[in-house]
């Protein structure tokens, strides 16, 4: 067994939050673990529960349309949250939800050790990049993060609510692929 699917097992039967009272699946991560790119959502949404995937749901076709955009596909790249089991009517993670299961993530990112890290939404890159992150002025900004360049997006659901926001999007997609391109060395 691998280090992280060992990490996997453990996070399986975790029970360090209340929201393992809701979960029906822990949705632990997927991808390639040995990508030099990680996305970073929030949470699960009630698909990504029913399934113990990340992006199942209609953001996650998004998100598979915005990887085909630079040229990629969720077998070249790693997807996880911040948290690992669903919040309750998809609300946003508590605080104490978040630092319960920071050391999940925290054990993926020092397993996989991505070149870049993209933040998907405003609360995983205040939990990621820092506290204070304003997702509409710091989008597509880079940051360098313990060894990482990272970045963050709107998050697919977002993009889903409100359309207005794909153009800024697509400029940071090609912020990440130009960006790949000169720091990864096996992603294209």
């Amino acid at each position: 067994m691998d280090r992280l699917d060992e990490i996997r097992q453990k996070c399986l039967v975790c029970r360090e939050c209340p929201l393992c009272r809701y979960r029906t699946n822990v949705v632990f991560g997927v991808g390639d673990p040995e990508s030099e790119l990680m996305f970073i959502g929030e949470g699960p949404g009630e698909n990504e529960d029913k399934q113990g995937e990340p992006f199942v749901g209609a953001a996650g076709r998004l998100l598979d349309d915005m990887l085909e955009m630079i040229d990629l596909d969720r077998s070249r790249v790693y997807i996880a949250n911040v948290v690992k089991c669903r919040p309750p009517r998809n609300r946003d993670p508590l605080g104490e939800e978040q630092s319960a299961c920071r050391h999940w993530l925290n054990s993926q990112l020092e397993i996989i050790r991505p070149k870049l890290i993209v933040c998907l939404g405003r609360i995983a890159a205040a939990a990621v990049i820092k506290s204070d992150f304003k997702i509409t002025r710091e989008h597509g900004l880079w940051f360098d993060i313990d060894g990482a360049r990272a970045m963050a997006m709107y998050h697919p659901a977002a993009l889903l609510r409100d359309e207005s926001k794909r153009p800024e999007t697509f400029v940071d997609l090609r912020a990440l692929r130009a960006e790949a391109k000169r720091v990864c060395e096996h992603l294209y």
